[in-house]
């Protein structure tokens, strides 16, 4: 999010800032979104999560120079703790502008910040049995990066304000289960040739198949503001989907799980986070979201090593031992309740230099 350096209100800025940025010469891409005050970061393509984590630290730093140049700071959250949206600028793209035209209200209200991951595969049906198997990792990711607990200057109870919010969109939330490739392709197939939407990527699930860059791509998870949580989380990911991947090699059938259940420990993540339970599913024992995180840790750690991310995926500790972005933010709110302070955290510990573990 793009702030006044002074007040920490939201500033539709995302101009001024790709003007100060179109001259360097850096790694990854800054691109605007919906609003005019969200900047989007991306890393080019990497290897492991080590060298992502050059880049976004780099892009991070860049951009946030740059924003000071102008009066203006960038930060990472969910949400915005006390922004509204009705005060919000679009965009002047023909998408964007599209979006609003099609979607009114539901797009306008969307002042949320989310982390896609994207890790690549190299066979389109191993994409479609990944994509089926992380739906069921869908409620832990987004306990782990709850970081939304504000909204239009509310606390609102839960630890991820920005799922509901994103709920209000068409095509959103956990997927269907695909049978292979060719189900998704033509099931998608139906939906733009009924022009209800233009193509795939109008289809925002919490995790997607992505053709065009061959990749499956994670959407579930909130903004995080330190660097080293959204790289913990995504050397997760990557994990997972390695061990998904090997699953499909292997020829092994993917367990079925109620899609109802899918969902309510979606629910249950974005309200309390990882001081809730979820269900244990297949079984329906209920166990803490902390607990069921370490049990995959264990289970996963052989594949970070393997990956070369095992020093990213170690940042999962400090989540657990800490707090995630969402129990951080209201940490900090319960000592003067004052919003703005919480803002001005947010943007110290969003740029790496400044960044302090609570805790320490």
């Amino acid at each position: 999010m793009i702030v006044d350096r002074e007040t920490f209100d939201l500033s539709s800025s995302i101009e001024s800032l790709l003007d100060g940025i179109e001259s360097v010469e850096i790694e990854g891409e800054v691109k605007p979104e919906l609003m005019e005050s969200v900047c989007e970061i991306s890393t080019d393509p990497c290897r492991n999560t080590g060298e992502a984590g050059e880049q976004l630290r780099a892009l991070r730093r860049m951009v946030q120079r740059v924003a000071g140049e102008r009066g203006l700071a960038i930060g990472s959250a969910g949400t915005h703790p006390f922004a509204l949206w009705e005060d919000q600028r679009v965009v002047s793209r023909p998408r964007y502008r599209e979006l609003i035209a099609g979607l009114q209200f539901v797009a306008r209200q969307e002042i949320i910040f989310g982390i896609h991951v994207h890790v690549g595969i190299d066979d389109p049906d191993k994409a479609i049995h990944v994509a089926n198997g992380m739906r069921v990792h869908l409620p832990i990711l987004l306990a782990l990066s709850a970081n939304s607990p504000f909204w239009r200057g509310q606390q609102t109870g839960l630890h991820s304000t920005r799922t509901p919010i994103f709920r209000a969109f068409p095509r959103v939330g956990i997927p269907p289960r695909y049978e292979d490739f060719e189900d998704w392709s033509r099931r998608t197939e139906f939906m733009t040739t009924s022009k209800v939407i233009p193509d795939y990527t109008y289809i925002w699930h919490d995790v997607r198949p992505h053709p065009n860059f061959g990749t499956v791509e994670v959407r579930v998870m909130d903004s995080q503001t330190r660097v080293e949580h959204t790289l913990a989380i995504a050397a997760l990911i990557q994990a997972m989907v390695k061990e998904l991947a090997e699953h499909y090699e292997a020829g092994q059938e993917l367990s079925r799980y109620p899609y109802e259940m899918l969902d309510e420990n979606k629910w249950l993540a974005a309200r309390h986070g990882l001081e809730g339970e979820l269900v244990d599913l297949p079984v329906t024992d209920r166990v803490g979201a902390a607990e069921l995180t370490k049990r995959l840790m264990e289970r996963l750690r052989p594949h970070s090593e393997a990956l070369g991310s095992a020093g990213e995926f170690d940042g999962l500790r400090d989540i657990l031992d800490n707090g995630t972005g969402s129990a951080r933010q209201a940490l900090v709110y319960e000592a003067n309740h004052d919003l703005h302070e919480v803002v001005r955290e947010i943007v110290e510990a969003s740029v790496p230099e400044a960044a302090e573990t609570l805790g320490d």
